[in-house]
Formats: structure tokens, sequence, C-alpha cells
């Protein structure tokens, strides 16, 4: 049996092909792009729920909101769109992007990798703010940015600005911790959030800067006081032991091995004096696997003055870091899907429900059934439920669970504001406002 292009036909297409082809190279005609838009364009990912939705041009590494402008990072560039209506504002080569300050004072600092220095934008512009030619590492908050920069291997300075400032708030010299730490918020000894993998990690934006900043120094850590602008202490853990910097104090996670088991012991203490605060023996803080080793590896989960731990029998519970008060304890098989400074989400042991509890008020604030496989996380604005088969999105008011915005979707949560969240799925973003 003959080929297609064998017959009239065959030849017709064939021709087509090529005539579109040369059209396209010699820059007459090229129909590409809006064939493969064509292609890519997707239905709602939110339908009756969002306020609009737009194809990016990638798949996003993250989204956060400042101000009034949506910033989306991708691997070599950064982009902002306005929260209105979508509308793209601006583009800008960067291998990282992040965003410090809050609502009106928000900016964008961005950076290349492998290369000092970064630069302050603002995010409905895209205007330099301000550039800096030297530093080799940032972390951005809610209310400041903090650099580091080394002028040789053992000679860095730690330095704290206003987001929106032309003038340092304070520097400290800090020794050489400079070869550990670059780009973009690199990981400092302090808390893991406990979420959804549904949820980003960053989705409620960046916190306050906090009272102490724990900065590794080849197995030391400096602790910087950063209302004063000064190193105040030097911790140098020992080998069965993790430090957390949180909660204005120095938790000392302690391990030991013995009778096949880990057997745990936390101290708190408030530098620069060194003495214990408070202090918990069976309190496990799991910073540590299962097993006799007593390896810890990673950050405890908590948010930035809790911590989520264990006791002897099994039962979860929330710990305050600053005076080691238990603010939270659960029952047999109550697991905490979602923590932070103000609440906790608790799913009960029947698997069935998922119960917000307020810290400052000592009780339930709402009540939500839920099916196998759910998960929540919590933001400032918003807690977030998100279940499977069906997928959905829920928003609820962390204090009393009012439904802030629901939708039938499998996409992903990326930043959620006081006034609606973002969502993502593969290359199509869309904004759900709060009611």
């Amino acid at each position: 049996m003959a080929g297609a292009g064998g017959t009239p036909k065959g030849y017709a297409a064939i021709l087509a092909v090529v005539a579109l082809v040369l059209l396209a190279t010699t820059g007459v005609f090229n129909p590409w792009p809006k064939v493969w838009s064509w292609v890519t364009t997707s239905g709602p990912i939110a339908e009756g729920a969002s306020q609009w939705q737009i194809n990016l041009g990638g798949s996003p590494a993250s989204v956060a909101l400042a101000g009034d402008a949506v910033i989306v990072e991708y691997r070599t560039r950064v982009e902002s769109y306005g929260v209105g209506a979508g509308v793209k504002l601006w583009q800008s080569d960067a291998d990282w992007a992040s965003v410090a300050g809050s609502g009106g004072d928000a900016v964008v600092v961005t950076g290349k990798l492998l290369t000092k220095g970064y630069q302050v934008l603002d995010p409905r512009s895209g205007a330099v703010r301000r550039t800096d030619t030297a530093a080799t590492a940032v972390w951005t908050y809610a209310n400041a940015i903090v650099d580091l920069r080394c002028a040789k291997g053992d000679e860095c300075e730690v330095t704290a600005w206003d987001p929106r400032g032309k003038d340092p708030l304070w520097t400290v010299g800090t020794g050489g911790i400079g070869f550990v730490l670059d780009a973009a918020n690199p990981d400092l000894p302090d808390t893991r959030s406990l979420g959804s993998a549904r949820v980003h990690d960053q989705a409620g934006g960046r916190p306050p800067m906090p009272e102490l900043l724990g900065l590794p120094d080849q197995g030391r850590i400096r602790i910087v006081d950063t209302a004063a602008g000064r190193v105040v202490h030097t911790v140098a853990p020992g080998p069965n032991q993790r430090v957390s910097v949180t909660g204005g104090r120095v938790l000392t996670v302690t391990g030991e091995a013995r009778d096949g088991t880990c057997y745990y012991e936390v101290t708190a203490t408030d530098p620069p004096a060194g003495t214990p605060v408070w202090r918990r023996e069976a309190l496990n803080l799991r910073t540590a696997d299962d097993g006799a080793a007593c390896k810890q590896d990673r950050d405890p989960a908590g948010g930035d003055d809790v911590v989520l731990g264990v006791d002897p029998y099994g039962r979860e519970e929330v710990v305050a870091a600053h005076d080691g008060r238990i603010l939270w304890r659960g029952e047999k098989n109550q697991d905490v899907m979602a923590v932070n400074d103000g609440y906790v989400v608790v799913r009960s042991a029947d698997q069935d429900t998922f119960t917000g509890r307020s810290f400052r008020r000592g009780g339930r604030t709402w009540r939500r059934p839920v099916n196998a496989g759910a998960s929540a996380a919590l933001t400032r604005h918003a807690a977030i439920v998100a279940t499977v088969k069906p997928s959905r999105l829920t928003a609820l008011s962390p204090g009393g669970g009012a439904v802030l915005t629901e939708a039938r979707t499998d996409a992903k949560v990326f930043a959620v504001g006081a006034d609606g969240m973002i969502v993502v799925a593969g290359r199509d973003m869309a904004y759900l406002p709060f009611r």
C-alpha cells in the first residue's frame, strides 16, 4: 500500500510545510508561536474562583506577592505582573529573586549565581532602587534585607538594610563564613516549615527579621543580635548535638544513644550569658532519623517562635521556644499537619477531620471534614486545606474557619496575601481573590 507521501495530497502537504519553514526562517511570516500557543492552551485551572488566568513562559521556581505586583521567578529571569488583571509589567534577567518588605514598601531583590552583588528593584516598574557589587549571600525579610560580604576568606561582614533604604542599619564582622553561604536565603540553623506538598514553603511570604540570627562558621555558629547589630555569642555544637536559633533563644538538642534507642534533652539559652532559660528531658524535636544512631541532620519543625516535638508517650506537642511553655498537646494518633506562631492544624485520630486551634485563644477555632490524603498549610492570612479525589483547595480564615475561597483544582498554591492567593498548574497561573 502506497504511503500518503506518494499521493498528490501528500506532496501538497509536504510542500506546504516546506513553504512555512522557509517563510519562518526568512522572517517573512512565522506561524509557530501562535500554533504552539494554541497547542499549549489549557482550560481554567480554578474555574469559578479565579479573577484572571495567564499562560507563563515556563514553569516557575517561585511566585511571591509584592504589594500589588506578582513576582515570578524562573531559572534565568524574573517577571512582574499586576495583581488586578494579570498584566505583565516588566521582565529582567536574573538567576534568583526574592521579595523583601511588605505591602507598599515591598521590593524585589535579584542576583546571578557565581556573581557577587545584587539589585533591589521596584515591584511595579522594575526600576533599580539600590545596587550592591560585593555581597555573596542575601536574606530577605518582611522588614529588612541582610547581606553577607567577604573581603577575604576570614574577613566577612553582615549588614542589615531597610528594604527601601540606601544606608545600612548596622554592620558586624563575623569571621570566615563566606564559603558556605551564597545566593538568596541560604539555610540557617532555625526551624523548617511543616505543611503541604500542594502549598509552596514560602507561600505566606518572608517572615520578619528574627531577634537572633545564627550564622554557621566551620562547625561553630555565630549568634547575631539583630536589634543591637553585634555578635553576642559563638556556639560550638558537640557531635551529638543540633542547634536551632529561634524565638530569641539558642536551642541545643542533645541526643544520647543508649539501650538501642535515642534519649533527648533540649536546652534553651539566652545569649550572651548562655545560662539556661528552660530545659526539657525526653522532648524529641525530630531532628534525627529514627534509630539508635541519633545522628541529627535537620532543623526542628515549627515557626519563628514555636517548635513541634513529641513527648515520651508519643503525643505531639507545640512548645514556645522563648519560655518552654506547652502551647498545645495532642492525644494518641493525632497528627499536626501545619503549625506557626499563632495556630496549629491537627488531624483527628480517625483521620477524618482537620481542626484549627489558636494558641492565643487556647481552644478550637474551626473544624472541617477531610478525606484520605488531605493536607494543610498555615500562612499569616489563611489556612489552606488541600484534598484529593476530588482535588480541591480551600482557604480558610485561621481564626474562625470562614471560607475565603474554594476551587476544585489540582493546582499548587504559590503565594497567599491578605486579599487572595496565586495558584499555578504547569505553565498556567491564576489569581483567586478572597471573599
